[in-house]
């Protein structure tokens, strides 16, 4: 059984700060990591910023992700924000409400959070990735899409496809993958296109379990094939890897111009949690592979 949200922050090397950040969707809060014993020769640090699914807080998701332990190693800050109960009961982020305006409005608020740690922290504003799961995932690939300028890397970790709904009443359908190619596909893709205002997009990695009874797996297809369209990217040959004894991966490489713009992996067996996470929380798999190395090695790769 799943042991309830943790309290407090994780301990271990390194600090932490806790803020909010105010913009057009109201007030979010933040937990700020910032790796141990910086250097001035090391200069400015990446950012991995993580949006936490519905039903999570952002200390449930830094101790389900653990991304923070790996920025110890490897040097970057991390960003873990949280929606407002008051902005959506469950927790979820926004994703859906494009009509009203309110996803729009939430992925700005959350910009202004990252904006405000690049302001006030050694923060390398060029190098920032995005990343979540479920919701977060699906705002992340807004954020991304609204922000192309701003964002390095995307990483959507069982996540619906960016714009498949325009409320929280078609959200629904959107999970269960009811929308039918290819006039989705189109659309969609059209839109994503339109929100880069003429900026190329981010690469964008897609995690997917293939046992996921929450988000449809076929999304993971979807938001590839989206966002493949949208950068005028092609997909390779899937090749399958594991690790150990970690679930099987099925993954495939989009490229355009020279450049992984698109990295879809299907894990085998996985149902709608964070691979490799920790055990005991809610939405953690253990037995990977680890979702949180992949998405850091593949935004270190378009860095």
């Amino acid at each position: 059984m799943p042991t309830q949200s943790p309290t407090t922050l994780p301990v271990g090397p390194g600090s932490w700060f806790e803020a909010g950040a105010s913009g057009p969707g109201g007030l979010r809060r933040y937990y700020l990591y910032q790796p141990p014993q910086l250097r001035a020769e090391e200069g400015l640090l990446p950012l991995m910023v993580m949006l936490h699914g519905c039903g999570q807080t952002a200390l449930d998701f830094a101790c389900t992700t653990r991304m923070h332990q790996l920025a110890a190693r490897e040097r970057f800050f991390v960003l873990y924000l949280e929606q407002d109960r008051l902005a959506n009961s469950k927790g979820c982020w926004n994703w859906s409400e494009r009509t009203s305006g309110r996803a729009m409005a939430e992925a700005a608020t959350l910009m202004a959070a990252v904006d405000q740690v690049c302001n006030q922290y050694p923060v390398d504003s060029p190098r920032i990735a995005v990343a979540g799961l479920s919701a977060g995932a699906t705002m992340a690939a807004l954020v991304a899409s609204f922000f192309p300028q701003r964002i390095k890397a995307v990483a959507m970790h069982s996540g619906v496809a960016p714009g498949a709904a325009m409320s929280a009443m078609s959200a629904m359908s959107a999970m269960t993958g009811l929308h039918a190619p290819p006039i989705t596909f189109t659309a969609v893709g059209k839109a994503v296109r339109a929100a880069a205002l003429g900026t190329t997009l981010p690469s964008l990695m897609v995690l997917h379990g293939d046992a996921d009874e929450v988000v449809a797996p076929g999304n993971a297809d979807s938001t590839a094939a989206i966002w493949s369209m949208a950068t005028g990217s092609a997909p390779g040959i899937e090749r399958t890897w594991q690790r150990g004894r970690h679930r099987t991966v099925h993954e495939t490489e989009f490229t355009g111009k020279g450049r992984t713009r698109v990295m879809l992996c299907k894990v085998k067996g996985l149902g709608h949690a964070w691979s490799g996470g920790t055990a005991g929380l809610p939405f953690s798999d253990t037995s990977g592979p680890c979702a949180t190395r992949m998405f850091w090695t593949f935004a270190k790769s378009q860095f």
